[in-house]
């Protein structure tokens, strides 16, 4: 059984982490490690931008405040000050490793989305994630102390008390198993750090990659960490509904020009549930959409912006267009299918403001990580500052640890399991999860719905634990059984909110409660 020894463990490779690896590669050994390839995570689909303020006029306190609207009176206001004010630092960092930003006579150009007071969103056109990601995994290849392990999934996290050791609870490293050979590789490491990314995959339909399963939520819980405000699971209003165009967005420009949101009978529906119809918030349209779909058994609606020239069409949107078109689907004529869609978790592990966790040894960033800046809803492009705000006070962090000895890891013991036979029990569980959790914890919730969601949850973790006991593990089965136990901690943390605040909406508590509180759960010893 092979083995490795590092300082820093870094599982994920987004902007969170890469970000952290190369902060950390100049003075430690680095392991990046990855379950698919270095590109495959949620941060190269990010479309918008990185919000900064860089502007004359714009301050620290207006982008606070900002955030603090969108938060809906849950963000925390120590995590939200040290991200708005070391977000100018972190845009200079990404300039100085030769990220494209879009320019405008020679200074950076600042953009604007919903729910921002002023110009302040870094850009590299309509693909910031993608310029971004693809600067960086070039910088990290090239950079001598980090180690990269592609394919390579996460198993579980080795923790003091897993091992029944003395001397207090701590990390010291973890198990994944490698694609290539089939094993499963012990890592050693006085640090690790989670940045995994959310958890969209546990939805029927996400804007997220396939690699978004929560893997780092589920690990830190099973480890003993707490996490945080995961009811607040943030849906895009508009994704094509077709079945060969998994996660594929269509913009809220499309309303922005003119775009109606119709039945199948061509009727108009959202005038009859806000006043701004189509221009509505993004969380008023997706519940609105929800509601049309649940009341008419409808798969999906109706985004029609036909009435726009074709020429209109190509200058604004040619790559809805031509990505509509290569499914058959000829927007200057006909409406586009939507659905709404799973876009972003606002709870995840329980952090400082140094990205620690409650085990020693552990920290968490990005997604994955509850810091309060988020709270009930996040802000427009506040995502990837947050990424590298965390990756960089990270790895201070653990630059000032003392260096610490750790004992031998014992090898992953598969000798009393077999290989699996009936891997359609899994396919089918996986299905079955991400379609009730669709149905019963989605947009809008009951209390009557999160209760079934429940009881099928715990009927799934008694099958998949039984599967994990006995057969070899392969990335399917860890990514199922990772998704139960996230899907298990929204079930619960939505139970516990008895209000309607921010993402979370229940028809059984439709008002805000005072004062605002975040839903913190603690695992069982």
């Amino acid at each position: 059984m092979a083995s490795h020894d590092f300082d820093v463990l870094i599982v994920g490779s987004g902007l969170a982490g890469l970000s952290a690896a190369l902060h950390l590669a100049p003075t430690h050994r680095v392991a990046v490690i990855t379950k698919r390839q270095l590109h495959d995570g949620a941060s190269g689909w990010a479309q918008g931008g990185i919000a900064a303020v860089l502007a004359e006029g714009d301050s620290f306190e207006a982008h606070v405040q900002d955030t603090l609207v969108a938060g809906a009176g849950l963000c925390d206001l120590a995590a939200t000050r040290f991200v708005v004010e070391n977000a100018p630092q972190a845009i200079h960092w990404l300039r100085g490793l030769g990220v494209p930003f879009s320019l405008e006579d020679g200074e950076l150009h600042l953009t604007r989305e919903g729910g921002h007071g002023a110009r302040r969103i870094v850009h590299a056109t309509d693909a910031t994630g993608a310029a971004v990601q693809r600067t960086l995994i070039d910088v990290v290849r090239a950079t001598p102390g980090i180690t990269l392990f592609e394919q390579h999934t996460l198993v579980d996290l080795i923790t003091a008390r897993k091992l029944g050791l003395p001397g207090g609870q701590r990390c010291l490293g973890l198990y994944a198993l490698d694609e290539a050979t089939d094993e499963v590789i012990t890592f050693r490491a006085p640090q690790t750090i989670l940045a995994t990314g959310g958890a969209g995959k546990v939805y029927l339909y996400t804007t997220n990659p396939d690699t978004a399963t929560g893997d780092g939520i589920a690990a830190a819980w099973r480890a003993g960490c707490r996490v945080a405000n995961l009811e607040f699971i943030q849906f895009h209003p508009t994704c094509l509904y077709h079945p060969h165009a998994k996660s594929f967005l269509i913009t809220e420009a499309v309303r922005g020009e003119g775009g109606q949101l119709k039945l199948p009978d061509g009727t108009r529906f959202m005038p009859q549930h806000d006043a701004r119809a189509e221009l509505a918030p993004r969380d008023v349209v997706a519940r609105a959409i929800d509601y049309e779909m649940k009341r008419h058994g409808l798969d999906c609606v109706h985004l029609d912006i036909s009435h726009q020239s074709p020429a209109f069409l190509r200058e604004h949107f040619p790559n809805i267009l031509a990505r509509c078109a290569e499914l058959g689907i000829d927007i200057t004529r006909e409406p586009i299918p939507v659905v709404p869609a799973a876009h972003y978790t606002c709870g995840g592990v329980l952090t400082d403001l140094s990205g620690r966790t409650d085990l020693p040894g552990l920290f968490a960033i990005g997604e994955t990580a509850c810091t309060g800046l988020h709270g009930a809803n996040r802000l427009a492009s506040n995502s990837l500052v947050e990424c590298m705000v965390f990756a960089r006070a990270a790895a201070q962090a653990i630059a000032a640890a003392p260096r610490a000895e750790l004992p031998a890891l014992p090898h992953w013991d598969d000798s009393r399991v077999t290989d699996a036979d009936e891997c359609v029990v899994i396919s089918h569980n996986w299905d079955e999860l991400r379609r009730f959790m669709w149905d019963y914890v989605g947009i809008v919730r009951t209390d009557k719905r999160l209760e079934r969601a429940a009881h099928r949850i715990a009927l799934l973790q008694s099958e998949i634990h039984e599967f994990y006991a006995h057969f070899h593990v392969t990335r399917d089965l860890l990514e199922l059984r990772n998704l139960v136990q996230v899907a298990a901690l929204i079930v619960k943390s939505a139970q516990l909110r008895r209000e309607s605040r921010g993402l979370h909406y229940s028809r059984d508590w439709p008002e805000m409660a005072a004062p605002a509180v975040p839903t913190v759960l603690v695992p069982p010893l």
